[in-house]
């Protein structure tokens, strides 16, 4: 069995989750927009570039909400 006390395994997940999914948000979006060019505005704004700052704006704000539900909880000690 762990030894762990069960409020340090779960405030452990949530930093685990939270970092990982973070980390992956980035990396999606920087391979999306740095590797296929779709961040930067060349000579106009193309359909891609819209699509690409929507999908980064949307998943952010998901990201955010995702990020205050797994928080928002209260740990044992305060």
């Amino acid at each position: 069995m762990s030894s762990v006390e069960p409020e340090v395994k779960d405030f452990l997940k949530r930093v685990v989750s939270s970092l990982f999914l973070g980390l992956l948000w980035l990396l999606f979006n920087m391979t999306l927009g740095i590797y296929f060019g779709l961040l930067f505005v060349v000579e106009k704004i193309t359909i891609g570039n819209i699509i690409f700052y929507l999908f980064a704006i949307i998943s952010l704000a998901l990201l955010v909400w995702f990020y205050y539900k797994t928080w928002k909880k209260k740990f044992p000690h305060g």
